[in-house]
């Protein structure tokens, strides 16, 4: 018999892979039985050489529709410069109150978000992050597809728009 009030447990495989220090948050159940996990560090989600685990920091876009999560997570390419990769998908059985934890989570970590058009055309979303064991906030560029991101001059204006949004912020 079940207690009210008492969440069901994560399989045990689920549990084995985390951190020694990381704890299960939220959970969920995939129509083949696997689990998606949220800690306090990112959400795992199952792949093609096992559950990888998404930091929250690097989770771009949450979105929970028609009995799919879908995350877009990004790569830090250097200085600050994320690139966001194909978007994942996971159909979730039973998904309990993770679809809810994802996005407590992703819009916790950011404290500033705002777009930018730049001169030479496309734009640049300059995000201020926190990060799970880092103090203040960490400081990412996310340019449009097409966007230069090495041009001396792309980044003269970014890292510009980094430092008025820092002072905006006052960090």
């Amino acid at each position: 018999m079940r207690l009210l009030g008492r969440r069901p447990r994560p399989p045990a495989d689920a549990v084995a892979k985390l951190d020694r220090d990381e704890r299960v948050v939220s959970w969920a159940s995939t129509p083949e039985g696997v689990a998606v996990v949220a800690t306090p560090l990112g959400v795992w989600l199952p792949g093609p050489a096992g559950a990888e685990r998404i930091a929250w920091h690097l989770v771009d876009k949450a979105i929970w529709r028609d009995g799919t999560l879908t995350l877009v997570a990004a790569t830090d390419a250097g200085d600050g410069v994320l690139i966001e990769q194909p978007p994942r998908s996971v159909r979730l059985s039973v998904p309990h109150d993770l679809p809810r934890t994802v996005r407590a989570r992703v819009e916790r970590s950011i404290a500033f978000t705002r777009y930018h058009r730049l001169p030479s055309g496309g734009g640049v979303r300059v995000v201020g992050r926190r990060v799970p064991g880092s103090d203040g906030l960490t400081w990412q560029l996310v340019f449009d597809t097409g966007v230069d991101s090495s041009d001396p001059d792309v980044r003269a204006v970014a890292t510009g728009l980094v430092e008025h949004a820092r002072a905006e912020v006052g960090l």
